[in-house]
């Protein structure tokens, strides 16, 4: 039978607390087993709320990816990337933001929180 697949990831924004092991990474470790699991540190989307010291990037990045192994994500199970690592998605990013109008914005909840969060 074939495996399912599973996309998730964090934005490397600070070290993964209790709330994410809770929320997310208990489950991520359970699935490895039973799922094709593909987990993204997404330094990238990062930048869009923490664009004020992008220097510390990449030391959170390292914090997650240390974070994911001491909570038991297996890189032999799962396999763990870095958004910006893989250009096809900078690449597709660029072509769907073309079919994205602004108005389908506005009415995107998370859209809605950031722009009221930073004063849009």
């Amino acid at each position: 039978m074939k495996k399912g697949r599973i996309l998730t990831g964090d934005r490397p924004t600070g070290p993964l607390h209790l709330g994410h092991y809770v929320g997310s990474l208990k489950n991520r470790v359970e699935l490895q087993d039973d799922y094709e699991s593909f987990i993204i540190i997404a330094d990238v989307q990062a930048l869009t709320t923490n664009f004020e010291h992008p220097e510390q990037l990449p030391q959170a990045v390292r914090q997650v990816a240390m974070d994911y192994l001491a909570v038991g994500l297996d890189p032999e199970k799962s396999t763990i990337f870095v958004q910006s690592m893989i250009k096809e998605i900078a690449e597709l990013t660029i072509f769907y933001s073309m079919f994205i109008t602004v108005n389908v914005l506005r009415h995107n909840p998370t859209i809605k929180t950031e722009a009221k969060q930073y004063g849009y």
